[in-house]
């Protein structure tokens, strides 16, 4: 029984698939200590692997090494930067769920990139309202057409040499650029198809995908809704990096910008110099927490 090192590219049904540099997919169980110690093995760990069987690609996993970021939602391990896909249209983008989701990731302390899908089905002035709405809120934004493939090149510019989470809900194209990055995807997840058949049709389990040059995508599943977790109300308008250059400015110290005189926030904003969208968004949040408080 030999021991090797690599790295958990799927776990599904009890089950985790550790792709070991040159050997290829090992079908393993976590130790039960693990399991005694509070410890669940995740997508993205580095592990290290008892062989079992060598030909039938069998293993145990003995250890896990240290992480360098762990993810809660989703439960991922060892990523540098989030990648959150919206459609343009078909559908709608939904804001709020997008500014939750930047949220969330801010909270984590993973960076994040907006990427826009399906600019080929809008028009220009719909292009410049996702971009005013998002250009000064600190984050990096990206256009673009998979079916038309444009802009592609910028987005795996951004990729390269990092681990990445790819994100996004149903319908915007999350798959299609998935395809692009890794056109064999389908082919790496053979095996683990071969091995255990309902892993075949499974889309609710984070999956880590090789691009090349250091490069891994991980694929979630699509989400449909984020709570703010774990956050005062006062605490959200810190999440929104458009309020922090002005609210020095605002009377009060500790402005929340919603009902307090000479808020400078609340000037900008209505000199258009604050999302109108973001500031309904961030609105929105502190009444949820404020609800959240009272049961």
């Amino acid at each position: 029984m030999s021991s090797n090192l690599g790295k958990i590219m799927k776990g599904i049904g009890g089950f985790y698939y550790v792709h070991i540099p040159g050997q290829g997919l090992y079908e393993c169980k976590a130790k039960g200590n693990f399991r005694k110690q509070g410890i669940k093995p995740l997508v993205g760990d580095n592990v290290e692997i008892a062989i079992l069987n060598s030909e039938e690609k069998l293993g145990n996993i003995v250890s896990i090494l240290p992480r360098t970021k762990e993810l809660s939602r989703p439960a991922v391990a060892n990523v540098d930067q989030s990648l959150v896909i919206f459609a343009a249209a078909e559908p709608n983008p939904n804001y709020n769920l997008l500014d939750r989701f930047l949220l969330s990731m801010q909270q984590q302390e993973v960076p994040t990139i907006i990427c826009f899908n399906k600019t080929d089905i809008v028009n220009e002035s719909e292009v410049k309202q996702l971009e005013q709405t998002y250009e000064r809120s600190g984050y990096k934004v990206c256009f673009i057409s998979v079916r038309e493939e444009k802009g592609l090149d910028e987005v795996k510019k951004l990729l390269v040499g990092k681990t990445t989470v790819l994100a996004g809900p149903s319908g915007v194209g999350k798959s299609s650029l998935l395809n692009y990055f890794v056109p064999d995807a389908s082919m790496e997840t053979g095996s683990v198809s071969e091995k255990i058949k309902r892993g075949r049709h499974t889309t609710r389990h984070s999956e880590i995908f090789y691009v090349g040059d250091n490069t891994y995508l991980f694929d979630t599943p699509g989400f449909s809704s984020l709570y703010v977790m774990n956050l005062n109300k006062e605490q959200i308008k810190d999440y929104f990096d458009e309020f922090l250059e002005y609210q020095e400015q605002c009377r009060f110290l500790g402005c929340m910008h919603i009902h307090e005189p000479d808020c400078a926030v609340k000037k900008a904003l209505a000199e258009g110099k604050i999302s109108r969208i973001r500031y309904d968004n961030y609105i929105q949040m502190v009444t949820e927490v404020e609800g959240q408080k009272k049961w």
